[in-house]
C-alpha cells in the first residue's frame, strides 16, 4: 500500500532526527493546548497573539522536562501503552511548575485556571499522538516485515501474568499471532483478556481446528512437574506442538521475551520431578577448597564445574584432553558472576599420563577430586576396546593413586549403570574402575574414595535425546535399536548434584546410586518427542503419520535394560533419594595383579587377553558380542584375502 511505502523512510530516519521531530510535535501540542484551554475557560476563541502568548511560551518548558524524564528515549512504534507511565509523571511535574508560575505571577488576560486545564489537555493530546504513531508505524512495520508470509496462529496456555506478557509480546511478533488463551480456571472461561478470549482445556482441540492453530505456547512457569506433564499430554493428544517458558524466577525478573519461547526442555521428558539437592552437602567438600575436575569439558564435567563455582572453592582446576572443550568451559567459568570467584586453572592432558597427573597434584595439592574423564559411548568402546580400557581403567588408577600419594581428602568417581552386570567393554571397564577405588578405600583411611552410579543423562553428548532432536529436525526417521529397550534417565544438573552430595556423604568405598523412579522405554520416548513437535509417528509403512520410527537392532554390547544395583538390600543415606549399594570388591593385591595383566595386554595390543582379564576381574561381565575391534576385524579381512 502507498501508506506502508511512506512508512519505510520514516522508520529508516536516524534516531536523533526522530527525537527532534517528536520535540517539535510536542512543542506544537503545548501551544495548541494553551489555545484550547482558553476556549474551555472563556467559552470563545481568542488569538494568542493578542492575549496569552506569554502562557504559550511558558508551556514550552514541557520539552526539557520531558527530555529529563526520558520520554524521547521511547521507541514509539513498539507499544503505545508503555509510553503512558513515562509521560504521566513528566506531565505531572510540568503541570505543577506551570500552574505554580501562573498562580504566582499575574499575567494580564491569562486566567490562573489555564495552569490546570492546559497540562491535562497536553497529557491527553501527547498520549493520543503516541497512539497514532504506534498504530501507523507499528502496524505498518509489522505488515512490511510479514509481507508474503502469514504469521503462525498459536494458543497461549495460561492466562496468568506470564501468559499475558507473552500475548502482549506476540502482538508485535513477525512470526506468531495469538488467537486466544487456554486456562484451567473456570472463573476465566469466556472472558476477554487483552482482546483474546479464554477457553477451557476441553475446547482446545475445537478452537485449534477452527482457528487453524498448530502450536501451543505453555505459559505456566509455576506449575509442578505432575501438572505440566498432564497439560503436555493433553496438548499432545490434540496433535499440537508445544513450546514452553523459562522458570518463575525469569518471569519475576521481567526477563521473559518471545525469544524465550522454545521447544520443551529436556526436563519435560523426564517423567518425574527432579531430585532436590541438599545445600549443605553440595558445599561440604568444595567451599574454600582446591578442587580438581577431570574431563571438565564433557557434559557431566562441565555441569560439575558450574555447580562447583556456585559453592565458592578457592581454586578450580579444569583438566581435559580436548583443547576446545577445555577452552569453552574455562571461558564459561570465567564469565560467571559469583560472590567469590575462584582461581581458574585450565590444564591440558590425559588421565593416562601419570607424569602429567603427578605434576598437577604436586603443584596445586587438590583437596577434592571429581573424576569425570571417561570414554562412555558403548559401541565406540566396543569397537576400540584397548583405548577404552586404557582410559577408563588405567586412567582411573593413575588419577586415584596420584590423589592418594598427594593426600587428597576426597575422590569421587563418576560411574554408570552399565557397570552393573555389564554386557559390554565400556560397562566392564567402569565396573573395574569402581573395584580399583573400593580396594584403595579398604586399604587406607587417608583419602575418601567414593563412586556415584547413575543412568542415562538427558541431553549429554551421546545421549539419545539430542540424536532424536537432530533426526526430528531433518524430518526423520527416528532410529530406535529395539522396541522393548528401556533406560533410566536423569538430568545433567541432577547428575552433577548427586556427585557433589555423594562425595560429601562418603566415608570410603561406597557406591552411591540414585532412586531414578521407573525406567523409560526408548520407543515411548521417540513417540513422545514426535507428538510434542505436533507431528504423528509412523512405524509400519502402511501407517499414517509424519515421522517414521525405524528399528535398527541392538548394537554390539548393548542390552535391553540397565540396572543400578548388583547386590541386594541397598542402604539408605541422609538423602531420601540416594542409596548405597552393597557389593563385593577385591583386595589391593588382587587389583595389582590384574592391573599388571591388563597392562601387558595393552602393551601387546592383545584384545583377546584384555577381555580375559576383564572377565576374571568382573565376574558379572557377560559379553554379548564377539570381538568387534576395528583393527582386529581389518587384520582378519587382510589375512583372508
Amino acid at each position: 500500500m502507498s501508506l506502508d511505502r511512506m512508512i519505510v523512510p520514516i522508520i529508516a530516519l536516524p534516531r536523533g532526527l526522530k527525537r527532534a521531530a517528536a520535540m517539535v510535535v510536542d512543542s506544537c501540542l503545548a501551544v495548541l493546548t494553551v489555545w484550547l484551554a482558553f476556549y474551555l475557560r472563556l467559552g470563545y476563541w481568542v488569538a494568542l497573539s493578542d492575549r496569552g502568548w506569554q502562557a504559550a511560551v511558558l508551556a514550552l518548558i514541557a520539552i526539557p522536562i520531558f527530555y529529563l524524564f526520558g520520554v524521547y528515549r521511547t521507541v514509539f512504534r513498539h507499544g503505545s501503552h508503555s509510553v503512558v507511565p513515562v509521560i504521566a509523571p513528566a506531565t505531572l511535574v510540568y503541570g505543577f511548575i506551570y500552574s505554580s508560575i501562573l498562580t504566582a505571577v499575574v499575567i494580564d488576560g491569562v486566567p490562573r485556571t489555564i495552569g490546570f486545564i492546559q497540562p491535562a489537555l497536553f497529557l491527553i493530546l501527547v498520549a493520543v499522538s503516541r497512539s497514532v504513531v504506534h498504530f501507523m508505524l507499528g502496524g505498518g512495520y509489522l505488515r512490511l516485515t510479514t509481507a508474503g508470509r502469514e504469521r503462525a496462529k498459536v494458543l497461549v496456555y495460561g492466562a496468568g501474568s506470564a501468559g499475558r506478557q507473552i500475548a502482549s509480546a506476540l502482538a508485535e511478533s513477525t512470526f506468531f499471532r495469538a488467537v486466544g488463551f487456554i486456562d484451567d480456571d473456570p472463573n476465566l472461561h469466556g472472558s476477554i483478556i487483552g482482546g483474546l478470549r479464554v477457553w477451557p482445556r476441553a475446547q482446545m482441540g475445537a478452537v485449534a481446528v477452527r482457528e487453524g492453530v498448530d502450536e501451543v505456547f505453555l505459559a505456566i512457569p509455576s506449575a509442578d512437574r505432575r501438572r505440566r506433564n498432564e497439560i503436555i499430554d493433553a496438548i499432545r493428544h490434540e496433535g499440537l506442538a508445544t513450546r514452553t517458558l523459562p522458570g518463575i524466577l525469569d518471569i519475576a525478573h521481567g526477563s521473559v521475551t518471545i525469544s524465550d519461547l522454545k521447544p520443551l526442555e529436556i526436563d519435560d521428558l523426564l517423567g518425574r520431578d527432579a531430585v532436590a539437592p541438599m545445600s549443605d552437602l553440595l558445599e561440604r567438600d568444595i567451599r574454600n577448597k582446591r578442587v580438581l575436575v577431570t574431563g571438565a569439558g564433557g557434559s557431566i564435567g562441565s555441569e560439575l564445574c558450574r555447580q562447583i563455582v556456585r559453592a565458592c572453592p578457592s581454586t578450580l582446576l579444569l583438566f581435559d584432553v580436548n583443547e576446545y572443550a577445555l577452552y569453552a568451559i574455562h571461558q564459561e567459568m570465567a564469565g560467571i558472576d559469583c560472590a567469590r570467584p575462584p582461581r581458574l586453572i585450565p590444564l591440558l592432558g590425559s588421565v593416562t599420563d601419570a607424569v602429567r597427573l603427578d605434576d598437577i597434584f604436586a603443584t596445586w595439592k587438590p583437596q577434592t577430586v571429581y573424576h569425570a574423564a571417561a570414554y562412555k559411548h558403548v559401541p565406540l568402546v566396543e569397537h576400540n576396546p584397548l583405548e577404552g580400557v586404557r582410559n577408563n581403567v588405567l586412567g582411573t588408577w593413575h588419577t586415584a593413586s596420584t590423589a592418594l600419594r598427594h593426600h587428597t581428602e576426597s575422590f569421587v568417581l563418576i560411574s554408570t549403570d552399565k557397570a552393573v552386570r555389564p554386557t559390554n567393554i565400556m560397562g566392564a571397564s567402569k565396573r573395574m574402575a569402581e573395584m580399583l577405588l573400593q580396594a584403595l578405600a579398604n586399604d587406607q583411611p587417608s583419602t575418601r574414595f567414593s563412586m556415584v552410579r547413575f543412568g542415562n543423562v538427558l541431553g549429554s553428548s551421546g545421549s539419545v535425546v539430542p540424536l532424536f532432536r537432530k533426526q526430528l529436525a531433518m524430518g526423520g526417521p527416528l532410529t530406535v535399536t529395539h522396541p522393548d529397550i528401556i533406560r533410566y534417565f536423569m538430568t545433567i544438573p541432577e547428575a552433577a548434584q548427586l556427585v557433589l552430595q555423594a562425595g560429601a556423604m562418603g566415608t570410603g568405598g561406597e557406591v552411591f546410586v540414585l532412586d531414578m523412579g521407573e525406567p523409560v522405554r526408548i520407543y515411548d520416548l521417540a513417540i513422545r518427542m514426535i507428538q510434542l513437535a505436533g507431528l504423528q509417528p509412523r512405524v509400519a509403512a502402511s501407517d499414517g503419520g509424519d515421522v517414521e520410527i525405524v528399528f535398527t537392532g541392538l548394537r554390539p554390547g548393548e542390552k535391553l535394560y540397565e540396572e543400578l544395583l548388583i547386590g541386594d538390600s541397598p542402604k539408605s543415606t541422609r538423602h531420601p533419594r540416594v542409596m548405597v549399594a552393597n557389593e563385593r570388591h577385591l583386595t589391593l593385591e588382587e587389583i595389582h595383579l590384574l592391573l599388571d595383566q591388563l597392562g601387558e595386554a595393552l602393551r601387546q595390543r592383545d584384545v583377546t587377553s584384555l577381555l580375559d582379564v576383564l572377565t576374571r576381574a568382573v565376574e558379572e561381565f557377560k559379553p554379548t558380542s564377539t570381538i568387534v575391534d576395528w583393527i582386529t576385524i581389518a587384520g582378519s579381512e587382510l589375512r583372508a584375502q
